[in-house]
């Protein structure tokens, strides 16, 4: 009897310690991430009508909160001017469907919340005054992104990310297709549901479309990347700059009868063997590949992690990053595949962005950034994030000697419509086979000017045949080259 009560006894204390337990992880341990999470609608409902601080871009707002006009919601969170143009970093802030981007990440900033802002908490609690939050400027630059967001042309699934290479400032991330905020975030909820149906039936549609594509998966990023291969090969000793490469037309996959050729659209029949810069400016398939079986995939993973891929964007860019992926336990075949980005590998717009502005700095990656000033609602500034180095990617040396061959693949090679007047550019195009329906990723990275880089460039355009790519990318990269180097 005795022994039945004491198990008794140890089960009820083990159900008490199992229950204080969880409440002291909703509590304590895990509230910043509950409150955090975009389907969080009781956070939510519980700041809905208060009066949200403003993301700015160049001292506007694209979003913001409104009087009303209404007893029982005072205010209203609305992105005015163009919000399709900033959609995938605004997100939205919904009382039926929770939030995303940065009206999510930036939530306890924006509604007064966060440590920063506990002396204005107390001020405006012996004032009387209901909480307001803190004002958010973005790095973001409203001629660029608006430039860039009319490139995309209308029904094309495409992506376009500009920085700074030097600070690792976000100038514009844009893709389409796009959506109207506004409408999910309107008090009517039936007219809320509408909207996010019409929403989601949008081909290609994604909510956090800044990031990670117009699609929301991460794309295969195609040539770009013997950016990487060319950065390991030089790194093993193993090769040099007058390295001479075998170039066959097409070579046979180990272990199979499968062939990989050349790319078909430029030079690279004419010559048997080639040195790195002649294979980089007709993007010669075969050496790539030659040099990631003579290397192995350890090595050609190493150089990818450095440059990102498998890696986090670091604490300044406020949005659901996806880390570029770089394959494992592959054969053979795949990996010579690989080598030439296809096969597995799979890459962001902003991952390949910040891969060539890695070679742009030096062989030094910046932490990406996206938010440039916080004010309180007293005006006084309470943070300016400071540029800050995310990882070394490659030596100074390797860095400049790939930034010479990239400023010859847009000089006389082709990414030669990527070029700008006066201006020296450094390029790379990419294009990712999707099965056998004959379209294709077009991507174009790239920076200028070569010899002191103000601006980075990464275009992908989704779903398209070889002459439409080549016909979207490159020379939209010149566009906005040349906008931005002009200001």
């Amino acid at each position: 009897m005795n022994q039945a009560i004491r198990n008794a006894w140890i089960a009820v204390a083990a159900l008490f310690a199992l229950i204080l337990g969880s409440i002291s992880y909703v509590q304590v341990i895990g509230a910043d991430e509950l409150n955090k999470n975009a389907w969080n609608n009781r956070a939510i409902l519980a700041t809905f009508c208060q009066e949200r601080g403003a993301i700015l871009v160049a001292g506007q707002p694209i979003a913001q909160s409104i009087a009303s006009g209404s007893d029982t919601c005072q205010y209203q969170r609305t992105y005015p001017g163009s919000p399709e143009l900033y959609a995938g970093l605004t997100g939205y802030y919904s009382n039926v469907f929770g939030s995303t981007g940065l009206e999510n990440s930036m939530n306890s900033t924006l509604t007064g919340q966060s440590d920063q802002l506990l002396m204005d908490r107390v001020r405006q609690l012996f004032l009387g005054q209901q909480p307001k939050g803190a004002t958010v400027e973005l790095t973001i630059d409203p001629v660029v992104q608006k430039l860039a967001y009319d490139l995309i042309p209308n029904g094309q699934r495409g992506s376009i990310v500009v920085t700074n290479p030097k600070t690792g400032a976000i100038i514009a991330m844009v893709s389409k297709p796009s959506y109207d905020p506004n409408k999910v975030a309107t008090h009517d909820q039936a007219a809320a549901q509408a909207a996010m149906a019409e929403i989601q039936a949008l081909p290609g549609i994604n909510l956090n479309q800044g990031v990670s594509g117009p699609t929301g998966a991460l794309l295969a990023p195609g040539s770009v990347f013997k950016l990487v291969d060319t950065a390991a090969a030089l790194a093993s000793g193993k090769y040099t700059k007058d390295s001479v490469l075998p170039n066959p037309a097409e070579m046979t996959l180990p272990g199979t009868s499968a062939k990989l050729p050349n790319y078909a659209g430029g030079n690279c029949y004419t010559r048997n063997e080639a040195n790195f810069s002649f294979a980089l400016e007709q993007s010669c398939n075969t050496p790539f590949a030659s040099i990631a079986l003579d290397l192995g995939q350890d090595a050609i993973g190493k150089q990818a992690a450095a440059f990102g891929f498998g890696q986090d964007a670091g604490d300044q860019l406020h949005l659901d990053y996806s880390p570029g992926v770089w394959p494992q336990n592959l054969n053979q075949a795949q990996l010579a595949q690989s080598a030439i980005g296809q096969f597995d590998v799979k890459a962001s717009p902003l991952q390949i962005a910040l891969m060539t502005s890695a070679i742009a700095n030096g062989g030094v990656q910046m932490k990406p950034s996206l938010v440039k000033s916080i004010t309180a609602p007293d005006l006084r500034v309470v943070s300016e994030p400071k540029p800050e180095v995310l990882r070394t990617s490659t030596s100074p040396e390797i860095a400049r000697q790939i930034t010479e061959w990239m400023t010859n693949v847009v000089s006389q090679g082709i990414a030669n419509r990527a070029a700008v007047p006066g201006v020296k550019v450094a390029g790379k195009t990419g294009t990712a086979e999707l099965g056998s329906s004959g379209l294709n990723n077009s991507w174009f990275t790239g920076f200028a000017p070569a010899d002191n880089p103000q601006v980075q460039v990464t275009v992908v355009m989704e779903g398209v045949d070889v002459k439409t790519g080549a016909s979207l990318t490159s020379p939209t990269a010149s566009k906005i080259f040349e906008a931005v180097l002009k200001k």
